[in-house]
């Protein structure tokens, strides 16, 4: 069965797109309008359990999302290509790159989680697992990440959106998946060009966080950070988002 996504561009370079745990590849703000469709083709996939694959029955885990991604590649006729991910799907490339190295070209994390183990106190991980059925939790973890600067329309916006398209078994599945998942030492090494965008504001994912991991995992790696933006650059800066983007990958 063909793997239902969303296409932009018919250029040369081609990218894989993985979105974060309140998304879909239609919630990336109107940075989706700022995106080369002549250099680039960029394809957005959406999880098991979310968005135009609601319906799509799975374990809702990295593992299978890595699956997905390889099969759509296939189905594109893409022996090679990038993979961008946003916070949780910044773990899920790193799971594909671990699955097949060899056809990937450059990783892009968006505020990425990194590839340990994604350390919780006892209120940070009563306040994530009871998202799935809460939805005010929902809203201070976006609340969080964006800085505590984000109004409060965009919130119930995004809130909205989490539990329009998503299902809660998918919701709380893949955090199950992603938040112990240890891929470090499947990545440790690796020699792929490596570029990790973090917000300014993002009171989670910082710089700091991303020195300590990402930049000490991979031999090739330079971390950006983006003025002005915290966990959500495509909806905060979506044109600095894309230059640095397509710039990385252009280079």
């Amino acid at each position: 069965m063909a793997i239902a996504h969303r296409r932009i561009g018919t250029g040369p370079v081609r990218v894989i797109v993985l979105h974060d745990w309140f998304g879909t590849c239609a919630n990336w703000g109107s940075v989706l309008e700022y995106l080369d469709p002549e250099g680039f083709s960029y394809a957005f996939l959406d999880y098991r359990g979310y968005g135009e694959r609601r319906d799509v029955p799975g374990r809702y885990s990295l593992p299978e999302i890595a699956d997905d991604v390889l099969e759509l590649a296939d189905q594109l006729g893409w022996d090679t290509f990038s993979l961008l991910g946003h916070s949780m799907g910044g773990k899920a490339v790193q799971q594909v790159l671990a699955r097949a190295p060899e056809r990937i070209e450059k990783l892009i994390g968006l505020t990425p989680v990194p590839a340990a183990p994604y350390e919780m106190d006892e209120q940070t991980h009563s306040l994530f697992y009871g998202a799935a059925a809460d939805p005010e939790k929902r809203r201070i973890i976006l609340d969080l990440v964006t800085g505590n600067r984000a109004s409060r329309h965009w919130l119930d916006r995004m809130v909205a959106h989490s539990l329009a398209v998503s299902r809660p078994e998918a919701f709380a599945g893949y955090l199950a998946s992603w938040q112990p998942l240890d891929l470090s030492s499947a990545v440790k090494g690796s020699t792929v060009p490596v570029l990790v965008l973090v917000g300014e504001y993002d009171l989670a994912l910082t710089a700091e966080v991303m020195r300590a991991t990402w930049q000490t995992w991979y031999a090739n790696c330079r971390i950006h950070t983006i003025p002005g933006a915290g966990h959500y650059p495509p909806h905060e800066t979506p044109v600095a988002f894309a230059t640095e983007v397509e710039a990385f990958l252009r280079d």
